[in-house]
């Protein structure tokens, strides 16, 4: 694991923070609340791929399956 995927997620989240700032104060609440979840859910996607390239790294030093 590299240092480059904690980057990317905290320069998602601090973009996703100013958007999503910049919206409440223009009253786009609704909206600002799909950008937070557009956010998260990119990230969940980042993490989700690192977590299935882990179980693949233990299954390769196990020799399992």
């Amino acid at each position: 694991m590299s240092v480059d995927i904690i980057f990317k997620i905290a320069a998602i989240g601090i973009l996703i923070t100013v958007i999503t700032q910049v919206l409440k104060k223009s009253d786009r609440d609704d909206i600002a609340t799909l950008v937070a979840l557009a956010g998260l859910i990119i990230v969940l996607t980042l993490v989700i791929n690192m977590i299935s390239e882990l179980f693949d790294t233990i299954k390769n030093i196990f020799n399992l399956y």
